[in-house]
């Protein structure tokens, strides 16, 4: 399907690996500009590659998007580098355990003030580019009880602040949505390596919990996400979508 994101930019932050990686090659399967962006320079440059060999435009950096100033400096790299930014996916995050100040401040930093900080800097491009889409990659645990506190609620935060982006944002053509994975495997990731050391236990774990019957994938959520960046859902904005296979009990 063609989505209309042909010589458009996107970035995708925690690009290198998992769901990140997955949003990236989707994009550029689409024949889109992609930027990522991660901590870990060995798959970063791997990804880089991957990104390359599709023969798009690909811009790359080293970046701790917890610290203040990196990401927003990454992103103007970015809109001087390949012209603009038509789409931001803010999807580099993760959980924290441990209910100590520091773990708080921690996992805020890497979620929330992450997005907030990279959306800021990119708003600024879009505005002057005439529009463009945003993306929180947030979970069904912000939408409802599930993993641990400092996640629920960072996650929880990332989907209220695409929502509030999305009415701000809306008369400047600006669209702003949220995307909500459930439980998904890839290789490399918690779920994949909890599948290979207890097979049993994961068989008994999808049974209960994911009326569909398998984990996802991160291709699945990277199709979500780029459609939402895409001029096919031009009248999407304010959305929490989730992508679960059903494994969400929530009712909105």
């Amino acid at each position: 399907m063609d989505l209309g994101l042909k010589d458009k930019v996107a970035i995708v932050t925690g690009g290198s690996r998992g769901i990140g990686r997955a949003i990236a090659l989707t994009f550029a399967a689409e024949g889109c500009n992609v930027a990522i962006c991660a901590r870990g320079e060995e798959k970063l440059r791997e990804t880089e590659d991957e990104l390359k060999a599709t023969g798009v435009k690909v811009h790359a950096g080293v970046v701790d998007v917890s610290q203040p100033g990196e990401v927003e400096t990454f992103v103007d790299e970015v809109a001087k580098t390949l012209g603009k930014v038509d789409a931001l996916v803010n999807n580099a995050g993760g959980a924290r355990q441990g209910d100590d100040d520091e773990t708080w401040q921690s996992a805020i930093d890497v979620n929330l003030m992450a997005a907030v900080r990279a959306s800021r800097a990119a708003i600024a491009h879009m505005k002057s580019n005439g529009g463009g889409a945003i993306v929180n990659i947030t979970s069904i645990w912000g939408r409802e009880s599930g993993g641990p506190a400092t996640y629920n609620a960072v996650k929880s935060a990332m989907t209220s602040h695409a929502k509030q982006l999305a009415l701000q944002l809306a008369p400047e053509g600006i669209r702003v949505n949220s995307v909500a994975p459930g439980s998904i495997a890839f290789p490399g990731g918690g779920w994949a390596r909890r599948l290979e050391q207890d097979p049993e236990g994961m068989a008994a774990f999808i049974k209960q919990n994911i009326p569909s019957g398998r984990f996802g994938t991160d291709k699945e959520v990277a199709n979500a996400v780029v459609f939402l960046c895409s001029p096919a859902a031009s009248w999407v904005t304010g959305v929490s979508l989730n992508v679960d296979g059903g494994q969400s009990r929530s009712n909105i």
